[in-house]
């Protein structure tokens, strides 16, 4: 199994290790751990639905962290010009968020609400590491706890 993780990891696993079992909420949990891993530019490419958690984020992070957030609007691209396709509309750059946080140098990057597929190409572009903080679903108000109930509920109703 070691064969599998650099020392890099190892000193990333050690730092999980030491922040996991407590009763921290995720947002604390994550400072703890940037700060054990020794992170001082956290970086946070959010939705731009998201951008008032977002600059709380930062806020609650700045005290020890220097902090550089950016909404995925960045560039404003048109739907219709960046894809081909007959869409009115600002298309969403997970790229260019990426690239952006690497720019200024962030070590770890979190994500804020990114949508399902930006949200991969994010964490694929992104030259550092990345931790979801939370995801997009509004028809569960970002809880996934509800979306897995309703699955549990079809499922119950399949099997029945």
């Amino acid at each position: 199994m070691h064969t599998l993780y650099d020392e890099k990891d190892l000193k990333l696993m050690h730092s999980a290790e030491e922040v996991a079992g407590n009763k921290n909420n995720r947002i604390e949990m994550i400072k703890n751990f940037a700060s054990k891993a020794g992170y001082e530019k956290i970086g946070i490419a959010h939705c731009i639905a998201c951008t008032r958690e977002a600059e709380i984020l930062k806020e609650y992070l700045s005290d020890s962290f220097e902090v550089v957030a950016i909404d995925c609007k960045l560039g404003k691209y048109r739907k219709d010009e960046f894809l081909g396709i007959n869409k009115k509309g600002i298309i969403c750059n997970p790229a260019g968020q990426a690239d952006y946080l690497a720019s200024h140098g962030t070590e770890l990057n979190l994500e804020v609400g990114l949508c399902v597929g930006h949200d991969i190409i994010f964490q694929t572009k992104s030259s550092a590491p990345v931790s979801t903080l939370f995801v997009k679903d509004f028809k569960t108000h970002h809880d996934t706890h509800v979306a897995f109930d309703e699955i549990k509920q079809q499922l119950a109703c399949v099997e029945a």
